[in-house]
C-alpha cells in the first residue's frame, strides 16, 4: 500500500503546498527517497525514469533540511540544461508557498550573468545552476559556496560530458562534509565512475519504476523509410495526430531548422527548438507549446531537457539517437504519470539492425509501424497543399489592373470547376516533382 507523503515525514508547511499542487500518492521514487534524505546521513543515488517524480523526491526533504537562520547558500542543485534548471527552480518555488523564509535562486546559461550576480548578495538558500553558468560566477567570485551542505546532481547521465570538465572545480569550492545526491534516469559506466569519484564509500542507492513504470504505457515502433519518402511519411503520420501534442527529436540544430522550416511551409503547428536559440526564444516556444499554441515541437536531445508537459501523447525519433539513454529520455518526454504515449523510431534500411540492440539493452519491445501506401502518401500530400492555399495571406500590393486581368480569366469558372482545374494543375506538377527526386536519389545512390 503506498504511504502518504506525511507518512514519509514531510512538514507540515510543505504538506499544504502540494496538497494544493493536488500531491496526493507519492510515487515510488518519492516514498523511497524523502525519508532516506531527511534522514541526511550519506551521499545517495536514486535511479528512476523521465517523469516519475525525481524533482519532489529530492527537492521537498531539501527544502525541509535548510536552516532558514542561515543566510548562507545550503543547497546546490546542478542541472544539464537552463530549460530544466527553471522548471525546477519553478517547482521548488511552488514547493515552498508557505515558507516564505526560503530564498531560491536560478542561475542558469542563456540569460545576462549580471542581474544573477546582482540576485547572489541577497540572502540565498538554495541555487539551481548550469554547471557553465556556476563555474563562470565562481571565477568571478560572485557566489560563496563555502557553507554548503547539499550537492544535488539531477539527471546526471545527461550532464556527464559537462561534468567531466567541470565537477572538479565546483567540488574544490564545497565543504568535504556535504552531502551530495546524484539523480539519473539510465545509469552508464560513466556514472558509476563519477559516484566512486565524488560519493562517499558507504553511499545509498535505490532504484525506482526501472523495470515496469518507467517503460509501462509507452508504444515502441519503428518504421522502415527511404531517404526520399521520409518527410512524406512523417507529415503523413502527424496528420493523424492534428490536435495532438508532440516532440520531433532531430540529431543537429541544422536538421532541426530544416524540419521545421517544413512543417512550416506545410501549416503544421510547429516550433524549433535548440541550444543556438535565446533564452528569450526558447521560453516563448516552450510557452506556446505547454499553453496548446502549437501542438509540435522539433527539438535537438539537450534543448527539450525540462519539458514538463504531461499531455504529450507521442515522440517521434526523426534520427536514431547516438545513445542507449538519449532514447530512453526521448521516450520518456510521452506516457508522463502513468498516461499512454506513442515513441515511433524513423530508420532507413540499413538501420534495422540497430533496434535489436536497443531492446537487449533496455528491455523493451519494438513492433513494426504501419507504413502508409503511396496513395494515403500522395493523398496527404494533396490535402496539405489545399491547407497550405487556405491558409495563404492574400497579398495585397498586387496591383489592381493585374487583379482584373486575372479575374477576367475565371469568372467564367464555377468554383467546383475552379477547384478541379487547381487540383489537376497539382497533380502534374506533384508527379513531376516527385520523378525528378526519385532520379536525384538514384543518381545518388550510385
Amino acid at each position: 500500500m503506498s504511504k502518504q507523503f506525511a507518512e514519509l515525514g514531510v512538514s507540515a508547511a510543505l504538506l499544504k503546498a502540494i496538497t494544493e499542487l493536488k500531491f496526493v500518492v507519492p510515487t515510488e521514487i518519492q516514498q523511497k527517497t524523502i525519508p532516506l534524505l531527511l534522514s541526511n546521513t550519506t551521499d545517495f543515488v536514486g535511479l528512476a525514469k523521465t517523469g516519475t517524480g525525481k524533482t519532489a523526491a529530492f527537492g521537498l526533504p531539501l527544502l525541509q533540511l535548510i536552516d532558514t537562520k542561515n543566510t548562507a547558500i545550503q543547497g546546490v542543485i546542478l542541472v544539464p540544461t537552463r530549460e530544466l534548471g527553471h522548471q525546477i527552480f519553478s517547482n521548488l518555488k511552488a514547493f515552498a508557498k508557505h515558507l516564505p523564509e526560503i530564498s531560491i535562486a536560478a542561475t542558469c546559461g542563456g540569460i545576462p550573468i549580471k542581474p544573477q550576480i546582482e540576485r547572489l548578495t541577497a540572502p540565498t538558500h538554495i541555487v539551481v545552476a548550469t554547471p557553465g553558468r556556476l563555474i563562470d560566477l565562481i571565477q568571478r567570485k560572485a557566489i560563496n559556496l563555502k557553507d554548503t551542505q547539499f550537492l544535488v546532481l539531477d539527471e546526471a547521465d545527461e550532464m556527464i560530458t559537462i561534468l567531466k570538465d567541470s565537477l572538479d572545480e565546483i567540488i574544490a569550492e564545497l565543504p568535504k562534509n556535504r552531502k551530495t545526491f546524484l539523480f539519473s534516469a539510465t545509469f552508464p559506466g560513466t556514472i558509476k565512475q563519477l559516484i566512486q569519484n565524488y560519493l562517499n564509500k558507504n553511499v545509498v542507492q535505490v532504484s525506482a519504476n526501472m523495470e515496469t513504470d518507467g517503460n509501462q504505457g509507452i508504444d515502441h515502433q519503428y518504421i522502415v523509410v527511404s531517404p526520399i519518402e521520409k518527410l512524406d511519411v512523417l507529415m503523413h503520420f502527424l496528420t493523424s495526430k492534428e490536435g495532438e501534442r508532440g516532440i520531433i527529436f532531430c540529431k543537429t540544430k541544422a536538421a532541426v531548422n530544416k524540419l521545421a522550416k517544413n512543417l512550416a511551409i506545410n501549416r503544421f503547428s510547429s516550433g524549433a527548438l535548440h541550444g543556438s536559440l535565446s533564452q528569450g526564444i526558447r521560453d516563448r516556444i516552450m510557452e506556446q507549446f505547454r499553453e496548446g499554441h502549437i501542438n509540435i515541437l522539433v527539438a535537438t536531445d539537450l534543448a527539450a531537457r525540462g519539458i514538463d508537459v504531461k499531455e504529450i501523447s507521442y515522440v517521434v525519433n526523426y534520427h536514431l539517437p547516438d545513445t542507449y539513454e538519449n532514447y530512453v529520455h526521448r521516450s520518456g518526454r510521452t506516457s508522463r504519470t502513468g498516461d499512454k504515449g506513442l515513441s515511433l523510431t524513423v530508420l532507413q534500411a540499413e538501420e534495422v539492425t540497430e533496434i535489436a540492440n536497443f531492446e537487449k539493452e533496455l528491455g523493451i519491445k519494438f513492433s513494426k509501424f504501419q507504413k502508409p501506401t503511396l496513395e494515403n502518401i500522395e493523398g496527404n500530400n494533396t490535402i496539405l497543399w489545399a491547407k497550405q492555399i487556405f491558409k495563404t495571406k492574400p497579398n495585397h500590393e498586387v496591383a489592381v489592373n493585374l487583379k482584373e486581368k486575372i479575374k477576367t480569366i475565371f469568372h467564367h469558372l464555377t468554383k467546383d470547376e475552379l477547384i478541379d482545374k487547381l487540383l489537376a494543375n497539382y497533380l502534374i506538377h506533384s508527379k513531376t516533382d516527385n520523378f525528378s527526386k526519385s532520379e536525384n536519389q538514384k543518381k545518388k545512390s550510385k
